[in-house]
């Protein structure tokens, strides 16, 4: 059995395949397009995707059992099509990879029991750390900080290695990736994809079935083929690695992509594998085609970042997805579903990823997850958001980035700080501050910035627990010694805000 994440050629439960005895069962079912209200772009995704891997592994001779959405006889479910079609061919057993999330793992573990036959479940070998290496890596460290499993990944696979020493005597180049974006800096246009005629079929069935979801079909333009992925992540080598690094997070009005590389939705259904990913930007900086801090900064977020989440995600599930350090309560403003929002920075992130059911990884932080951070929104809310409106939203990577990093609603498991920020970075990362109806120098006036005031308003409400927290000595400090008049207006602004119609859970025009 393969789902819809699992498009790789070289997945584990296809290493041995043999076409002439076995059959390979792909199901679209309900269930997984809708266990959260998914974005419709995403949906196209995966069943287009998954119909085009289904029809190469048939050019391959392979027999495949593919049950589509609309087949009457559908149960709707990964579970219903699996004993179905156990009950159809009587297999002497079956193999699946594990899946990428806990439910469906946990789901599977009983497949087993329920069909009467062995079903043998494999590691997922597209990753270069299996879940039991990272739990080993873990068992006996305090803390499991990002930078010391990168950097034991990249003695692992040798990517940016001389020998035993990291490319440019430097593991990490950070501080030379947070540039601004000048302003006549403009980024090459991304190819565009011309969605062909299996997936104008799903984007029909998605406008017909999904009615209701977030999003829009129009505009379709993710690589849903390896050969389009390939080509994708070429592109991306070309035009838009060497400039990544210094301004990877960088955010412009109406510029939702920059120098992004645009293949976390190619790397998390499989059409790309990391090994490769990673092979390609390091060869662009071998042939002198791509900087050193682009590369490393590229590289460190697939290898590094991308795998020590999914580990973190293994490690503490499934206490994990309940975890609310902060006892962050207040339910999720109704803008976050609209982008209608007098905050700018706000209404470009949103509006962008309803438009794209993307957005980076710093407007995925510092701007959606920043303010939910700040305005103490339940991390259950946001978790159920990101899940639904990314194209690349898999639970592995998502919960931990919101839960661990966005909202530090796991108590510092992930960061060593929450990421906390007012106005001030906003407007020294983007232009977004020139066009918004608030003042962002402001945090006490009625045209303050929301983000200033719901800052100190924050460090106020939590000053007892971030006290002890080196990272955050120097904020705390300061509202310790901040005029009290000034405090008490601050955090005045703060509770009109929260208490305003801007904040309301409901929504008060027609969806």
């Amino acid at each position: 059995m393969i789902l819809g994440d699992q498009l790789s050629p070289s997945i584990s439960s296809l290493s041995d395949l043999d076409p002439a005895e076995d059959v390979v069962l792909m199901a679209e079912v309900m269930g997984e397009c809708t266990y959260v209200r998914h974005h419709k772009k995403k949906i196209v995704l995966v069943l287009s995707a998954m119909r085009h891997f289904a029809r190469a592994l048939a050019a391959r001779g392979v027999r495949v059992a593919y049950v589509r959405l609309d087949d009457p006889e559908n149960t709707q479910s990964l579970r219903g099509e699996f004993l179905r079609a156990v009950a159809r061919h009587a297999p002497a057993r079956a193999v699946v990879t594990e899946p990428g999330e806990w439910r469906l793992a946990e789901d599977m573990r009983h497949w087993q029991g329920l069909a009467g036959i062995e079903v043998d479940i494999r590691d997922d070998s597209r990753f270069i750390s299996r879940i039991q290496d990272f739990l080993a890596w873990a068992r006996h460290r305090r803390q499991l900080r990002m930078e010391f499993f990168y950097r034991d990944m990249r003695r692992r696979t040798g990517f940016l290695m001389d020998g035993d020493t990291p490319a440019g005597q430097r593991w990490n180049f950070d501080a030379e990736n947070r540039g601004s974006l000048p302003a006549g800096v403009q980024a090459p246009p991304v190819r565009a994809l011309a969605p062909d005629d299996i997936t104008r079929e799903v984007m029909a069935l998605v406008e017909s079935r999904f009615a209701d979801h977030v999003g829009t079909t129009e505009g379709f333009s993710w690589p849903v083929t390896r050969a389009q992925a390939r080509a994708a992540l070429a592109d991306f080598i070309s035009h838009r690695l060497a400039l990544f690094g210094e301004w990877q997070d960088a955010m412009k009005t109406g510029a939702p992509f920059l120098f992004h590389a645009l293949i976390s939705t190619s790397l998390n259904i499989g059409l790309l594998e990391a090994r490769e990913v990673c092979a390609a930007a390091e060869q662009a900086y071998r042939d002198g085609a791509a900087p050193l801090n682009a590369v490393e900064g590229f590289i460190r977020q697939i290898i590094g970042w991308r795998e020590y989440v999914r580990g973190i995600y293994w490690l503490h599930m499934p206490d994990y997805a309940r975890r609310n350090a902060l006892g962050a309560t207040r339910r999720m403003p109704w803008f976050y579903w609209t982008g209608q929002t007098r905050m700018n920075c706000l209404r470009q992130a949103i509006t962008g990823t309803i438009a794209h059911a993307y957005a980076h990884h710093i407007q995925r932080l510092m701007i959606t997850g920043n303010f939910a951070l700040l305005a103490g929104l339940h991390p259950d809310d946001i978790d159920a958001w990101y899940m639904a409106v990314y194209a690349d939203a898999y639970e592995w990577v998502e919960m931990p980035n919101t839960r661990g990093m966005a909202l530090f609603a796991d108590g510092g498991i992930m960061g060593s700080k929450p990421y906390a920020a007012s106005g001030a970075y906003i407007n020294r990362m983007s232009d977004y501050c020139k066009e918004c109806s608030y003042d962002v120098k402001d945090a006490v006036g009625a045209n303050a910035c929301p983000f200033n005031f719901l800052y100190w308003d924050f460090i106020a409400r939590h000053q007892g627990a971030l006290a002890g927290n080196v990272r955050m000595a120097m904020p705390c400090k300061t509202l310790s010694r901040m005029d009290p008049g000034r405090l008490a207006a601050i955090r005045a602004n703060a509770a009109r805000f929260l208490d305003s119609d801007d904040m309301s859970a409901a929504s008060n025009t027609t969806s």
